[in-house]
């Protein structure tokens, strides 16, 4: 493993998706990663098409994941894959994963981590039991920027944290789209795929986990409303929380997928008692420094760029004026998950920069959330609920 690529297999990703490619592109991004087999979809021309789109000889490509983790572990150690990413539909999170582990398959797993929080704890226990190296994709904690604003906070640039204002809006589910063809709807906006959670599950996880991210707090209770705006919708598409963080801390996360006109606006604002920082998906390199008494302050990430923490500068590719992306964040996942795997294999303890990427304790957490959202979400009184165990 020292001199080669990791060799990755993936499960799900077909041509007829859209986030199994920007799992492929961010992993062989930094040449650290190869892919060298798949199972991309349970309809065999699909998968098939998919594979041999990827270069990948056609004993390579496989009609069952089972199949593929029986098969690849017959292949010499200079063949067989390392590790596996998973990017199906949430309910079909769990069992690829656990058998993954059995066979000593190192994962990288989609969130939510899984369909339900029995679940979870499940595969969080197999983990720990196996200690293979696990990383769950919540992207939006992989932008420099996000980065910069965790390295901030912590060594007490705004003071002692008071306030989080955390929204992630879009407008694609304003009409209900999932009874029509050719979208990603249908499976997102049905419990028996999604789980409990809508809006809350799809992009109200991404909110939460940036919260706790950046801050280093955690939620211990909150006070919910969830929504169904579109008629027939079995789910929620829209969400609200007061959320009580460590410390006293207060918080208000919002997600929607009714906000018509909004495309993918992620967006977070923490305050302390000397200062604010605020920070926009949609203008990924430009971290907004609030001060009391002077002008806001534009902290621009890119090379070069002075005054950045290392944990930002480690995750930093391009240049000034050259925005950091999408892809570029879920590279910095794969990087570091793959940097760990390697330092592991080699007996030495991975760094703290390596280890920086989401783990099975964030994805138990996620489901813990999606579960105290909707247990107080669609109680009578949108009460307040402590943080599911």
């Amino acid at each position: 493993m020292k001199n080669r690529k990791l060799r990755m297999g993936i499960i799900g990703g077909g041509l007829n998706g859209f986030i199994g490619a920007v799992h492929i592109r961010a992993a062989i991004m930094e040449n650290e990663i190869e892919l060298v087999s798949g199972c991309f979809s349970r309809d065999a021309e699909t998968c098939l098409k998919s594979g041999r789109f990827y270069h990948l000889p056609d004993d390579r490509i496989y009609l069952n994941y089972k199949e593929m983790f029986e098969k690849e572990a017959l292949l010499p150690d200079g063949e067989r894959m390392d590790f596996v990413a998973i990017v199906t539909p949430n309910h079909l999170h769990f069992e690829p994963a656990m058998l993954a582990l059995e066979h000593g398959y190192d994962v990288v797993l989609d969130k939510p981590m899984t369909w339900s929080l029995e679940e979870a704890f499940k595969l969080r226990d197999k983990v720990i039991q196996t200690g293979r190296t696990f990383a769950l994709t919540h992207v939006y904690t992989g932008y420099p920027a996000v980065k910069e604003m965790k390295a901030r906070i912590a060594r007490g640039d705004i003071g002692a944290v008071r306030r989080v204002l955390v929204e992630y809006v879009q407008g694609w589910l304003s009409e209900r789209i999932e009874l029509q063809s050719g979208n990603n709807a249908g499976w997102r906006t049905d419990p028996k795929t999604s789980g409990k959670g809508g809006a809350v599950g799809d992009i109200g996880t991404h909110a939460w986990h940036i919260s706790e991210y950046v801050t280093g707090l955690q939620v211990k209770e909150l006070c919910a409303e969830l929504k169904a705006f579109v008629p027939g919708r079995p789910i929620d598409d829209d969400a609200a929380a007061l959320l009580h963080y460590d410390n006293g801390v207060t918080g208000i996360l919002h997600a929607s997928q009714i906000a018509v006109g909004e495309e993918n606006n992620l967006h977070i604002r923490v305050y302390g008692e000397k200062g604010g920082l605020e920070w926009m998906q949609q203008e990924p390199n430009t971290l907004l420094f609030k001060h009391p008494s002077l002008p806001t302050e534009a902290i621009r990430v890119a090379k070069g760029s002075p005054n950045l923490s290392d944990l930002a500068k480690w995750n930093i590719r391009t240049p000034g004026g050259h925005p950091e992306g999408f892809i570029e964040a879920f590279a910095n996942i794969y990087r570091n998950f793959a940097l760990t795997v390697r330092a592991k294999a080699a007996g030495e303890e991975p760094t703290t920069e390596m280890l920086d990427f989401p783990n099975a304790n964030d994805g138990l957490r996620g489901m813990q959330f999606i579960e105290t959202m909707v247990a107080s979400g669609y109680s009578d009184n949108n009460k307040w609920v402590k943080w599911a165990e």
